[in-house]
């Protein structure tokens, strides 16, 4: 969907003349109450469910909680994945042009926030004439967008769905991403991030960056579980500095190939740097609470025992404060050992949760009692 007049930024300015890929699953119903909107994390898209035709390994990333009969059904629900601007996927970004200049974006692209995304999903949701959601969900970085869309657009939501996310990064997270930032930008390729008019890819950069981010994602028991002191060929210690020995090794380095050669630098720049920003609180001398008490929705807040880089302390903060706000919460803390990337898993206690909130959601619509 394009859309020519210009979105206003968090950080000032705007752009113009920018586009979002959207897909949609399921049906809208005859009175538009029973959509939802899915935001994702860092390096996934708009393509939360389902396979493209011809193409067996295309599913969705969020395919086994999305479809039809599955926790969020959409034969019951109207389901709207939206690529965030500045990502790579499809919206605009900053391997596009740029009109100003006629060459891409690049490093110009301007920085974008949470509640930029959130902004301009809803002038998609304008387009479609979609006023009030059944709810928005999303994991992560997508449960960061959850939460911001119950402070923007408070009238416009029944239920906030915010899964293995926070109220903010900790110093530990923002350095975590620093250090893949810079991975990237010290890269010789990168070019000051016009790297694409030099016909070349900061491959190394991402390789790093994505290794980095993979560890935080995983476990310490995942890791030993799967991997222990394997070593990748065979018993005998090679006493090198630089080769390959140990299985993990392997499993980073493919992790940080296959990354480099499919996501943008500029856009991990970007999107890092907007995780690294949200701060609802920032506004309110640092008080969620006082943040919080704009929201009307409905909440269901997830976290997951192993998950260190978001770890359940951070969403029992949201807990409490929308409790202090006498806000209508359901919280689930699930004892799973796959870390941060739990919530893209099939643990049965996580899918019997959410398909149980996604069913009181469709049986209150059904009788029109959602409130």
């Amino acid at each position: 969907m394009h859309f020519d007049e210009a979105l206003p930024l968090q950080g000032g300015g705007s752009i113009a003349n920018y586009d979002l890929a959207f897909e949609t699953y399921g049906q809208l119903n005859a009175d538009k109450s029973n959509a939802i909107v899915v935001c994702h994390a860092l390096n996934a898209s708009h393509h939360v469910a389902g396979c493209y035709e011809g193409q067996p390994k295309s599913e969705g990333w969020w395919d086994n909680m999305i479809g039809p009969g599955k926790p969020v059904d959409t034969n019951k629900f109207f389901v709207i994945g939206i690529n965030n601007l500045g990502s790579c996927f499809g919206s605009t970004g900053p391997m596009h042009t740029n009109p100003a200049t006629g060459k891409p974006y690049g490093a110009d692209f301007p920085v974008v926030t949470v509640e930029d995304w959130v902004d301009a999903q809803a002038r998609l949701l304008d387009r479609l004439g979609i006023q009030k959601l059944a709810a928005v969900l999303g994991g992560s970085l997508g449960g960061m967008q959850a939460l911001s869309w119950s402070l923007r657009y408070p009238d416009r939501m029944r239920h906030a769905v915010v899964v293995a996310s926070a109220p903010n990064l900790n110093a530990e997270n923002i350095a975590f991403n620093e250090v893949a930032r810079r991975a990237i930008v010290t890269d010789p390729d990168f070019n000051g991030g016009h790297f694409y008019e030099h016909g070349v890819v900061p491959a190394r950069g991402l390789r790093i960056a994505r290794m980095i981010g993979h560890i935080t994602y995983l476990s310490d028991d995942v890791m030993n579980q799967k991997f222990g002191r394997q070593l990748r060929e065979g018993m005998a210690l090679k006493y090198s500095t630089q080769d390959v020995e140990f299985q993990i090794e392997s499993y980073l380095r493919y992790q940080g190939e296959k990354f480099s050669s499919y996501f943008d630098a500029n856009t991990y720049l970007l999107i890092t740097r907007a995780l690294d920003y949200f701060d609802p609180a920032r506004n309110h001398g640092g008080d969620l609470t006082q943040a919080l008490a704009i929201a009307k929705a409905k909440f269901l807040l997830i976290s997951f025992t192993t998950d260190w880089r978001f770890a359940p302390a951070r969403s029992r903060e949201i807990v409490k404060s929308l409790l202090e706000n006498n806000r209508d919460v359901s919280y689930a803390e699930i004892d799973a050992p796959h870390g941060h990337d739990a919530f893209l898993l099939d643990d049965p206690r996580y899918m019997n949760v959410m398909r149980s909130y996604f069913d009181g959601i469709a049986s209150a619509l059904n009788t029109k009692e959602a409130a």
